[in-house]
């Protein structure tokens, strides 16, 4: 069964306010599923965001 975390969780991980983490979930840069008035982020869904906005590639 995949990991899923909580706004509040993604917002400790990478030290920015929960609103920050809404935000993306809103413009569409952090995908989400919601369930009820919470919304869930699938931990593949957090592996590919952080992939995506790396700055430095092994290339």
């Amino acid at each position: 069964m995949e990991k899923f975390y909580s706004c509040e969780q993604v917002a400790d991980r990478y030290a920015v306010k929960i609103e920050t983490v809404r935000e993306w979930i809103k413009e569409k840069k952090l995908p989400a599923v919601k369930i009820g008035k919470l919304y869930r982020i699938k931990e593949c869904d957090l592996i590919a965001f952080e992939q995506k906005n790396q700055t430095i590639t092994d290339e």
